[in-house]
């Protein structure tokens, strides 16, 4: 029902065409740039995949979270829009609702973003990089553990635009934290554990023994954000 009301909501804010049109722009990126420098990869050592993953996931995860940032300021901006949710606020409902509901609707779009990524990284191993059967499944793998570890950034950036009243208040402060992300150190792993710098990892660069860790602390990250959003809605509502 919240997802119901939410999808009402975003009709004339341009959301899904935004995604659909960044979705499409990310994707058409390898296929560009696999067809202008296809001799240089296909000297590289390793899997298709993974010469693929290493040339374009960084990329690729900084258009993933503008993408998620921006969404995130557009889905509460049109609440804070005409005092909409102190309205709300005068109604016998809570406003953790609203918060999951716009997350359940922000998670979708993005992982239909990152299926026209992956689509494209997968023709772009069979096209230009002779990949095999294997190319899917690996691939596959990793979608995986990139949208799992996406959601702490996604759930942050809703909290931060649930916070300010300003929507650019709220992407300012998304995007300095997405380029503070890649200005860590890679090779720590406590710094690389940042919601926003998780987007970052690619599953062919990390060893098997810190993909679980990895997995786990994205888990515990997006529940921790998801609870301190229940505890300062609740404040909020005292304070009002």
């Amino acid at each position: 029902m919240k997802i119901a009301l939410e999808c009402k909501k975003i009709r004339r804010t341009g959301l899904v065409p935004a995604f659909l049109a960044g979705g499409a722009a990310a994707a058409a990126l390898p296929i560009i740039n696999t067809a202008v420098r296809t001799d240089t990869f296909a000297a590289m050592a390793g899997t298709p995949a993974s010469i693929l993953l290493d040339a374009n996931s960084q990329m690729l995860a900084m258009l993933n979270l503008l993408l998620l940032t921006a969404g995130a300021c557009i889905l509460y901006h049109i609440e804070y829009a005409d005092h909409a949710l102190l309205k709300m606020q005068s109604l016998p409902a809570r406003e953790s609702g609203l918060f999951f509901g716009k997350l359940c609707l922000l998670i979708p779009l993005f992982l239909i973003v990152a299926v026209l990524e992956t689509t494209a990284l997968y023709y772009c191993g069979m096209r230009y990089l002779d990949g095999d059967a294997a190319l899917f499944a690996e691939l596959l793998k990793s979608l995986g553990f990139s949208f799992l570890l996406t959601l702490p950034a996604a759930a942050l950036s809703l909290m931060i635009a649930s916070v300010c009243r300003n929507m650019w208040n709220s992407l300012g402060i998304c995007i300095l934290c997405i380029f503070m992300a890649t200005m860590l150190p890679t090779d720590n792993f406590i710094a690389s554990l940042f919601p926003y710098a998780l987007p970052f990892r690619v599953l062919p660069g990390v060893s098997a023994d810190h993909v679980l860790r990895y997995c786990t602390a994205a888990l515990c990250e997006t529940g921790a954000v998801c609870m301190a959003e229940i505890i300062y809605l609740k404040i909020r509502r005292l304070s009002v």
